[in-house]
C-alpha cells in the first residue's frame, strides 16, 4: 500500500490539472496549491455582472447557487418580474452574465461554502432566493428576527453585506459579522 501512495498521489494531482474550479482561468491544480481552497466563495469577478445586478442589490457570489437556479433567475420572464422589479436585461447583456454565473456556480466550485451550499441541497433543487438555501437558512437560525427583519440597517437576509463585512470579497466567515446596531455577532 505504501508503495501505491506516491501513484495515487500523483493521479488525483497531475489527473485533475484540467478540471476547472469554476473561477475563471484556475485549474484544480492551481486551487489545490493554493491557499484559496479554504476561502469561502469565489469573490464576483465579472465586471458586467457587479454593474448590471450590483446596480440594484449586492452583487451575490454566483457559487451560492446552484446553476439550474441561475438559469431560472436569468430567463427573460423572470427578469421581467425580478422579485418585484423589472430587472430586463439586452439579450447580449443577459447572456454574458447567464454565463458568467453558471460558469461558476456553486456546483462547479472547489470552494468552501460554494461544497456547503451544494451538500444542503437535494439533486433537484432550484432555490430562487439565496435564503431559501438550507445550508445559509440553518446557518442564521440562531439570530433574533429583531436583529434582521426587525433592524433597519438590515432588513432581511438577502442583504448580506450589511453584516458580512467581507463579502464583496467573498468571505462570509462568522468572525466578520458585524451586526448593525449589535456589533460582532457571538455564534
Amino acid at each position: 500500500m505504501k508503495d501505491k501512495l506516491p501513484v495515487l498521489f500523483a493521479v488525483l494531482l497531475f489527473g485533475s490539472m484540467s478540471a476547472g474550479s469554476g473561477h475563471a482561468g484556475e485549474t484544480f491544480t492551481q486551487w489545490l496549491l493554493s491557499w484559496k481552497r479554504m476561502k469561502e466563495t469565489a469573490p464576483v469577478s465579472d465586471e458586467v455582472y457587479k454593474d448590471e445586478c450590483g446596480a440594484c442589490h449586492f452583487p451575490y457570489p454566483p457559487g451560492l447557487l446552484p446553476g439550474a437556479s441561475w438559469q431560472r433567475l436569468l430567463e427573460p420572464s423572470a427578469l421581467s418580474d425580478h422579485f418585484g422589479d423589472d430587472a430586463e436585461l439586452d439579450e447580449q447583456t443577459r447572456r454574458h452574465v447567464l454565463a458568467y454565473v453558471l460558469a461558476n456556480a456553486a456546483e462547479k466550485s472547489y470552494y468552501k461554502r460554494s461544497r456547503k451550499v451544494m451538500a444542503s441541497l437535494r439533486v433537484t433543487d432550484s432555490p430562487q432566493r439565496i435564503t431559501e438555501v438550507p445550508y445559509i437558512r440553518e446557518r442564521h437560525r440562531k439570530i433574533p428576527a429583531s436583529l434582521i427583519k426587525g433592524n433597519p440597517k438590515v432588513k432581511s437576509l438577502s442583504n448580506c453585506d450589511a453584516c458580512h463585512q467581507r463579502a464583496a470579497v467573498g468571505v462570509f466567515d462568522d468572525d466578520t459579522v458585524m451586526i448593525p446596531g449589535k456589533g460582532y455577532w457571538n455564534w
